[in-house]
């Protein structure tokens, strides 16, 4: 009896210490694979995307505030910031070019792009970028012929992140028509613009239609908004709707979203602005 006992007992403790050492075997699995499967992020992108209103605080008509524009921009020190509604020369924002005087207040380059010619001057879009624009271009966006409206634009620049990293920036402002074809058509040329592009993407806009219609969840199709639930960023006071977005594209996949959040800025614009910090990972 005692020669089983002692069987029994020598088999138990074999058996425990093969469970300990499988065991032991599959951590060191699991720990490698977690060590293979680690994010390491290369660089933060801090991006912000602002429809400006020219500069014109929606509570006193006529009035131009660069300053209150560079204050909302400087307080969240972003290195890309996509503009709309930016006047340059016309009779009712003043002389000078609003991109220009922003960019020049909050030490970043800029590129301004004309949509249209207004008031004896132009309005449209612009980008800064606290990295150097190494190339830029205006791309023009369709428009139906029914909606009987203003021409859009893409203000695009190839961005020099470091020697060894660039991605395509831009800024556009959609049609502003209830039920516009035109918005269709915009994005239809947006997706088929990037499709085409090899570089990464990184796109700032008011897009005038909400996550429910037809424009984002068509663009939703080919991008990526920096949001799921987005934060409502009009009107101003109380706002309810959601039509200001970032949206972007990684050939590589290489981009993740670490924040977005809506800025609760009420005078300087009519519009809030969007920010969100967009991860370079390995």
């Amino acid at each position: 009896m005692i020669g089983i006992k002692y069987l029994i007992g020598a088999v138990l403790m074999a058996a425990s210490f093969i469970s300990c050492e499988e065991s032991g075997n599959k951590t060191a699995t699991a720990n490698e694979n977690e060590a293979e499967n680690e994010v390491v992020v290369e660089r933060t992108l801090r991006v912000m995307s602002y429809n400006i209103h020219h500069a014109n605080p929606p509570s006193i008509e006529d009035k131009i505030d660069i300053e209150a524009i560079v204050k909302v921009i400087k307080a969240e020190n972003p290195d890309l910031v996509a503009l709309q509604e930016v006047d340059f020369n016309t009779e009712r924002s003043g002389e000078g070019n609003q991109a220009e005087l922003i960019a020049e207040a909050l030490d970043k380059e800029y590129y301004f792009a004309k949509a249209i010619y207004y008031d004896n001057g132009e309005y449209g879009n612009a980008i800064l970028s606290k990295f150097p624009i190494k190339n830029s271009e205006i791309l023009a966006l369709p428009n139906h012929p029914e909606d009987n409206t203003e021409n859009r634009v893409v203000a695009l620049g190839l961005i020099e992140i470091n020697a060894n990293q660039n991605i395509l920036f831009g800024s556009t402002h959609l049609d502003y028509k209830t039920d516009s074809k035109s918005r269709i058509l915009q994005v239809k040329k947006l997706i088929e613009m990037a499709s085409e592009w090899n570089e990464p993407l990184i796109l700032g806009g008011d897009f005038n239609d909400g996550p429910n219609s037809e424009t984002i969840q068509l663009l939703d199709s080919e991008l990526k908004r920096t949001c799921k639930t987005c934060p409502p960023t009009i009107p101003v006071e109380n706002p309810k709707r959601a039509i200001d977005f970032i949206y972007y594209k990684h050939p590589q996949a290489k981009f993740q979203v670490k924040s977005h959040k809506v800025i609760p800025e009420e005078y300087a614009s009519d519009h809030r602005p969007v920010f969100a910090e967009i991860d370079i990972v390995k």
